[in-house]
């Protein structure tokens, strides 16, 4: 099992449609993807109030970053919660 931890930073007033888009996209796209496990909203950060951090739990590291990353299923992810970012996300995976 492994554990994706992604830092998003997100642009300013976009906050409501981030969540709001990181739950449907949570909902439609990632229940759909082979080796998916689950997916936890943790919220915005203390320090840094425009960055958002959930996890992701999947099967293997080749289900998220073969498996997920490299099909039509990242494009639609992307579409949605991507127009948010305010820079490039931080996305590390730990042994869970």
């Amino acid at each position: 099992m492994i554990l994706e931890v992604a830092l998003i930073p997100v642009l300013p007033g976009h906050e409501q449609d981030f969540e709001s888009d990181l739950l449907q996209a949570a909902q439609t796209v990632l229940h759909r993807a082979d080796g998916f496990v689950e997916f936890t909203s943790h919220g915005w950060g203390v320090e840094r109030p425009g960055t958002y951090l959930f996890t992701i739990r999947w099967d293997s590291l080749e289900a998220h970053l073969e498996g997920f990353r490299g099909s039509d299923l990242f494009d639609e992810w992307r579409t949605l919660i991507g127009p948010h970012f305010d820079g490039t996300p931080v996305v590390e995976h730990f042994g869970a």
